[in-house]
């Protein structure tokens, strides 16, 4: 069987998932395995209309398809991404309607669902017959046991295409309910305090809701707010994935492209920052992407702690709770506080004036009592593995992150609580007694519980 190998790697075949990819041709030589470096060649498949065709044609003969990309900020690499839009916006859907599809990741499992479920999604709208995706770790080619785990799926993939295994979308198509926002009232301007209100967006000519909700929340602002279009930034390309980053934060760009100037002296020194963008497919656009790929010359630094952020969402997000919760992760990582999300989904534009006016006053009054919300699993479950991955295979090459994470006392274990170790040490040979055991277990589990919390409130 002939089976092309979309890569979404920028690095193209000198790439982790690709050494994955290698392996599961040494294993089967009796398939082809096609690769085609989608990432990386993304400019010349977009300037170049015969390099999409030769692209559509290799799926076209293909009989079955492999996204195999590594992870990039919660999903895939922008320039992927932009060649999943070309394929709408060139009309080459049919090309892919009923080819068996499979996923393969790399990554430290940081947010792999949220790209997981992205790209099953894509799937499901191009009518392919999705089989099943496989996010392997970073180093689990090198473990027995995973590489036969790896050898399964590839095998019960292969065997699903022989036998024409049929499949079952799990996303429904986007219902896209045309609803014009127009505002209804004069705003009435807030006082801002002196804070630094920066508001970014990517509206084109005809994205007009999301102008006018960008437009009416800047009035709010009583026109303190800076608004800046990403298509008004020098921005030269994706993230190129090479790391140099990883030693003190300096971009491969740097000096090349007015990126890392806006981040630095816009987003970095902003109180209140408002991310507005209208969803393409399945996400915002690839622009978007590139803005949060290109974000990771801070490597995994929170670079916006403590700042207040909303959205602004011109699209069907109440249908995508993945990138719903992509943005919740993203602040709560960033260590910043989500004031909260808009969208011009409600048709009564009435209703949308008002959520922005308190979106508004929201984002000032929390700036002013420095209020962030108390974090979820979202961001702590993230953090944790960036801790863990930090202190272990990734101090090098990110020394950066390193430097930072000890000196602020992210590496929070072992546990140095002695009082604690002490008591789990004394209680935990009790409860091996039977009648202590059933004395804590039975009455005074639950009260001992609380009672530190009695004692609290009584001094309060």
């Amino acid at each position: 069987m002939k089976i092309v190998v979309l890569n979404g790697s920028p690095k193209g075949e000198i790439s982790v998932t690709m050494q994955y990819v290698g392996f599961i041709q040494k294993k089967f030589p009796q398939h082809e395995l096609k690769i085609i470096n989608i990432a990386q060649r993304a400019k010349q498949i977009e300037n170049k209309e015969e390099t999409f065709q030769e692209i559509i044609e290799e799926i076209k003969e293909a009989d079955g398809i492999l996204w195999a990309f590594p992870l990039y900020v919660f999903l895939v690499h922008s320039q992927y991404k932009r060649f999943i839009e070309l394929i709408t916006e060139r009309s080459a859907a049919a090309a892919f309607k009923g080819k068996p599809a499979a996923i393969l990741t790399t990554s430290i499992h940081f947010y792999d669902h949220t790209a997981h479920n992205y790209m099953q999604g894509i799937c499901d709208d191009l009518d392919m017959k999705f089989y099943a995706s496989y996010s392997a770790e970073m180093r689990d080619l090198f473990k027995e046991n995973e590489r036969e785990r790896l050898l399964h799926f590839f095998q019960g993939y292969f065997e699903a295409i022989v036998r024409k295994a049929p499949a079952i979308n799990v996303y429904s198509p986007l219902y896209l309910q045309p609803s014009e926002y127009t505002p209804k009232t004069s705003p009435n301007p807030i006082d801002t305090c002196g804070r630094k209100i920066v508001i970014i967006t990517d509206a084109e000519q005809d994205h007009s809701n999301l102008k006018q909700m960008v437009d009416r929340v800047a009035e709010h602002f009583t026109g303190q707010a800076e608004v800046i279009n990403l298509h008004d930034i020098d921005i030269k390309g994706g993230c190129l994935g090479c790391i140099r980053c990883g030693y003190d934060n300096t971009c491969a760009y740097s000096g090349k492209d007015g990126f890392i100037e806006f981040y630095t002296n816009k987003l970095k020194t902003a109180d209140i920052l408002v991310f507005a963008g209208k969803i393409r497919d399945r996400y915002l656009s690839s622009l978007w992407k590139t803005f949060f790929d290109r974000g990771f010359f801070n490597t995994h630094i929170p670079s916006l702690a403590g700042k207040q952020v909303a959205f602004l969402i011109s699209g069907p997000l109440g249908q995508l709770s993945s990138l719903r919760q992509i943005l919740e992760a993203y602040t709560e990582w960033q260590q910043a506080n989500l004031v909260g999300i808009v969208t011009d989904e409600e048709p009564d534009s009435q209703k949308i004036d008002n959520c922005l006016r308190e979106l508004a006053i929201r984002s000032v009054e929390y700036a002013n009592s420095h209020y962030i919300r108390p974090t979820t699993f979202l961001g702590v479950g993230g953090r944790k593995i960036f801790r863990d991955e930090i202190w272990g295979h990734l101090r090098f090459p990110f020394a950066a992150d390193h430097h930072f994470y000890k000196t602020k006392g992210l590496y929070d274990f072992p546990h140095k609580d002695y009082s604690t170790r002490v008591l789990n040490l004394i209680l935990g040979w009790l409860i091996k007694i039977p009648a202590v055991r059933k004395k804590i277990y039975g009455t005074m589990m639950i009260s001992k519980m609380v009672e530190p919390f009695q004692k609290l409130l009584s001094k309060l």
